[in-house]
């Protein structure tokens, strides 16, 4: 039993905070946030946070701005009610994608997030698969950068892996998918790719062997899909001989779920519980990994002040 903690969620995902305070043995306690006649949100915390350890648990999912500011203003409530340390749950940081001024006059919409946070009162920051790793040195406060690869790579290993290879959509996720191949002991390759629009994407070339194995595509997130159905049609024509389509963050948007669940090559879709799955992902090849044990793990050793990236970071 962890004591003296006191554990609440935003409207981004109940289901999961719930979930990560079964894992913990503590209660999730009550928010209640009501809308002003003028749009302004308010935000009350209905238990006592004074001297206590307050963590937050709100992924940036859709609607991302509504969520953020009601995270700004629940930073601010348990703030101004004396929290001793007020800890960011942020199962996923979809700001993360702006990481850099790749255009003129340009917002870097990363940095100023973590700023936000920061001044509304994180003390601290638990996330999950930062789009971009250097993200992590946009905020000013420690932050515990956690990944799902070992629950990726555990349900993967109840498959046959003799024939298998990992493969990455774009070189600047080659890193996290060669992490993922060693977990798994398969080779890795990776995607040539060139990004034109947000949902315009080119992948020319696969670097690696992929004919007439069974490929895992790892990505850290799916939104449209686009990078995955373009993946897909150049592992066809490298006669892959299965594929498997797996990510940390299943956002799933604009229809995206169908899109790839309908490929006959694609046997299954697999994705975490960072974010809700959309209500509309009616698919038999869909599975949800559960990635609250993780997170109410670092939890408790933040809390209990012991070592998180022994936990996560040990090979």
């Amino acid at each position: 039993m962890v004591r003296e903690i006191a554990v609440f969620s935003g409207s981004a995902h109940p289901e999961l905070a719930a979930e990560i305070c079964a894992n913990l043995e503590v209660p999730l306690r009550p928010v209640r946030v009501q809308r002003f006649a003028n749009d302004c949100i308010e935000v009350q915390l209905q238990a006592n946070c004074r001297e206590r350890d307050v963590f937050l648990i709100q992924p940036l999912v859709a609607p991302v701005q509504e969520n953020l500011v009601e995270l700004l203003l629940m930073l601010d409530a348990a703030r101004g009610a004396s929290a001793a340390r007020i800890t960011v749950v942020l199962p996923h940081y979809s700001y993360a994608r702006s990481d850099k001024k790749d255009a003129p006059r340009i917002s870097i919409g990363a940095r100023l997030v973590a700023d936000l946070l920061v001044a509304a009162g994180a003390g601290r920051v638990l996330t999950m698969t930062l789009h971009s790793p250097q993200v992590h040195g946009f905020f000013s406060v420690p932050v515990d950068h956690l990944h799902a690869l070992r629950e990726l790579a555990a349900y993967f290993r109840g498959l046959d892996l003799s024939n298998t290879v990992v493969v990455s959509p774009d070189l600047g996720n080659a890193k996290e998918a060669s992490h993922f191949a060693r977990l798994l002991d398969v080779p890795v390759a990776a995607g040539a790719k060139q990004r034109f629009a947000d949902d315009k994407v080119m992948i020319s070339d696969i670097i690696g062997e992929v004919a007439g194995r069974d490929v895992i595509v790892l990505d850290d997130e799916i939104a449209k899909g686009s990078t995955v159905i373009e993946l897909l049609d150049r592992l066809r024509e490298r006669d892959a001989r299965s594929i498997r389509v797996a990510c940390t963050h299943g956002l799933f948007a604009a229809g995206a779920l169908g899109r790839i669940g309908d490929q006959p090559d694609v046997l299954e879709i697999v994705c975490t519980n960072t974010v809700p799955v959309p209500v509309d992902a009616d698919t038999p090849k869909l599975t949800v990994l559960s990635i609250a044990p993780a997170l109410a793990e670092a939890m408790r050793r933040i809390h209990n002040g012991e070592s998180v990236s022994a936990l996560f970071d040990a090979p």
